[in-house]
């Protein structure tokens, strides 16, 4: 080959890899452009008809990330290890996330559907991890309690000890998150879920330890599963996942509040501070928290919405009867109950080294 068309094919084989490096800026522009929005949810947590929706309506492309756990999903934030636009954690997870600077406040004026159709017990009630609320709007809200299936367990439930009972070997499921997993032995010993007593949380990691025997897995979406096909016959489940249950299976009841207290949760939406599409991030929100959009996600998801338009629609829906008490409790189900509240990091790891040891043990 002459140096004349070797010269040629030097130019001809740049400049198809500066084309092909043009192509892959661009594609990259795209994604990062004004039409794009990253959302890091719960599992299932949103309707498809719903962002579907929301595409079609705004032209913004939603790209949905999901998380099992609080914990699973705060290190990709904090290290930031992708820039998301909006997030749904749990109440404790919100104050770490806030005391940590990883968040930045809303700006309520781009959300009218919030200020208007969210009750304002729910933002009253996020005060106890958002000072001010000005980071969150709520979006579903429930208990920890217990699912049984009435073929398998012939007492009443109503309290937590029937987790510890020898009857019930290899027929319990238990949740896999440390946090949930030891409010249910603090309770029992009439200890707030918020300790920071070691004592105290020793005590609940022996409980958690001499109860093993009796588990037959520890577990998170999986638990639906088992429960729904008859496979355990009793399973610790947040209320939101009440409702499908038990039309999956008519055998399946739900105690929503054990006796001895538990959780109440608030699942919100918040804006990571080093979000680049914030003014997406507000419009993904708000359309959320439009009522015929909060119907929809309550309808797929059941988990109790703080949207007080929905509830007034669902007391006329004839599919609702017989589970409306589930998915609205009355007040003397949830008043009282605790919110879990962020610990600090020393006990962060106290509880994920307690949590270790009674998953090794």
């Amino acid at each position: 080959m002459t140096k004349y068309w070797r010269s040629l094919l030097l130019v001809a084989l740049f400049g198809a890899s500066m084309l092909l490096a043009g192509c892959d800026m661009f594609a990259e522009e795209q994604e990062e452009g004004d039409d794009v929005l990253y959302v890091y949810s719960w599992g299932d947590y949103l309707s498809p008809e719903v962002l579907e929706q929301f595409e079609e309506e705004t032209g913004i492309h939603v790209i949905l990330d999901e998380f099992d756990t609080n914990e699973s999903m705060y290190p990709r934030v904090a290290e930031g290890a992708e820039n998301y636009d909006v997030l749904c954690p749990s109440d404790y997870m919100i104050q770490k996330l806030i005391e940590n600077n990883l968040l930045q406040p809303l700006d309520f004026s781009q959300l009218p559907n919030a200020t208007e159709y969210i009750g304002e017990d729910f933002f009253r009630q996020s005060e106890a991890f958002d000072k001010g609320h000005i980071h969150n709007v709520p979006y579903c809200w429930g208990t920890v309690g217990i699912m049984y299936n009435i073929r398998m367990v012939d007492e009443p439930v109503d309290s937590w000890s029937i987790l510890w009972n020898p009857k019930y070997k290899g027929e319990i499921l238990m949740q896999d998150s440390a946090r949930d997993a030891f409010m249910i032995p603090l309770r029992l010993q009439g200890h707030s879920m918020n300790t920071k007593d070691p004592q105290q949380l020793q005590a609940a990691r022996d409980m958690l330890i001499a109860q093993k025997p009796l588990v037959q897995a520890y577990g998170v979406d999986d638990i639906r599963d088992k429960l729904s096909s008859g496979e355990a016959a009793l399973g610790v489940i947040f209320s939101g996942e009440a409702i499908n249950l038990m039309k999956a299976n008519p055998d399946l009841r739900f105690c929503p509040a054990p006796k001895e207290g538990t959780n109440l949760f608030i699942d919100s939406w918040v804006i990571p501070k080093n979000a680049r599409h914030v003014e997406n991030a507000h419009k993904f929100i708000n359309f959320i928290c439009r009522p015929d959009i909060a119907a929809k996600n309550f309808e797929s998801l059941g988990y109790s919405t703080p949207n007080l338009a929905v509830r007034e629609q669902e007391e006329e829906n004839e599919d609702m009867e017989g589970y409306l008490e589930v998915a609205f409790p009355p007040e003397e189900v949830y008043h009282g109950q605790e919110t879990y509240s962020y610990l600090g990091k020393e006990l962060d790891k106290l509880y994920t080294s307690l949590w270790l040891q009674v998953k090794v043990e």
